[in-house]
């Protein structure tokens, strides 16, 4: 279950309650196939989990996937995709200020106030290295300012069909950014037809000058570095109210597949849960080769 605790009240637990309660179950395809809900399904440890076969809207692997809890950095994807629809400059500069600080849990940032980068740098921080002031930066120079910028998040949020999500704010740092495994399966999806998120999303590591330093960052996902994942667009997230979460674009066995893993617990939890997934859908498809080239028995 997501630590929902006393910590949650107030906007975040109204939110995730009305969201929970009043939107209905948003729905990514009917249902698993035949073949899949009969088999047992891979050793997931995340709370919450979706596994969509994109060629055939098919969901291949769930569970809880209506479940509706926080998402923490999750959310920049959605800020990504408002920014990048909204056709700001990408290199116009912005400096972060004093209002980009969060108070509170999370609150670490290598980008001090003062700090000025182009905002395709910014969207690239945040994307990649998951960079909190970086995304606030990107949604307080938004016309109409972060208010607005919120607005704009939920408004193609509904526009998608994510009947169980809301954004309170860009960076995913407030426990009121709640959504679904299926929800995010359709953000995944949509994220992925933007280029420059393709691009900035996994990209093992990039290099911003901050005054007389050069600053590196490296991806938060360890699996965008290894030659033997193919992903074209992925996103991690921590807060304590959401635990780890990871959802991403990927092939397996020339199949696309978007990969939505909610609420685990552990660092390494959601990676392994990844390689599960990849592991199990791979045994199936060796098995159905095999059935397929059995010899049939003469009747």
């Amino acid at each position: 279950m997501c630590r929902a605790r006393d910590a949650f009240g107030g906007k975040g637990i109204l939110a995730a309650t009305l969201v929970a309660m009043c939107f209905g179950a948003g729905s990514v395809a009917d249902a698993a196939s035949p073949a899949v809900r009969g088999s047992k399904g891979p050793d997931v440890r995340s709370n919450s989990a979706l596994v969509l076969d994109t060629s055939s809207d098919t969901v291949v692997f769930e569970r809880k996937s209506d479940l509706v809890s926080p998402i923490a950095s999750i959310t920049k994807l959605m800020t990504a995709l408002v920014v990048l629809e909204a056709q700001q400059p990408l290199d116009e500069p912005i400096e972060i200020t004093s209002a980009d600080r969060w108070k509170g849990k999370g609150a670490f940032s290598r980008l001090t106030v003062g700090t000025k980068l182009t905002r395709g740098d910014l969207l690239h921080l945040a994307l990649m290295a998951s960079e909190n002031r970086a995304a606030r930066a990107v949604g307080r120079s938004y016309p109409g300012g972060e208010a607005a910028f919120v607005r704009a998040m939920n408004a193609k949020a509904k526009s998608l069909g994510m009947t169980q999500t809301h954004f309170d704010d860009p960076s995913g740092l407030s426990i009121g950014n709640v959504s679904s495994a299926r929800d995010l399966a359709k953000l995944v999806v949509a994220a992925s037809r933007n280029e420059t998120i393709r691009e900035y999303s996994t990209s093992r590591n990039h290099e911003v000058r901050v005054g007389r330093s050069i600053l590196e960052f490296r991806n938060t996902n360890s699996l965008v570095a290894n030659p033997a994942w193919n992903i074209t667009v992925q996103k991690t997230g921590f807060i304590n109210e959401a635990g780890e979460c990871l959802v991403m674009q990927t092939m397996i066995e020339e199949r696309t597949v978007v990969i939505v893993l909610l609420n685990s617990f552990g660092k390494y939890t959601r990676v392994a849960d990844a390689r599960r997934i990849r592991q199990w859908m791979e045994s199936q498809h060796a098995r159905s080769l095999a059935r397929a080239g059995s010899p049939r028995r003469a009747s």
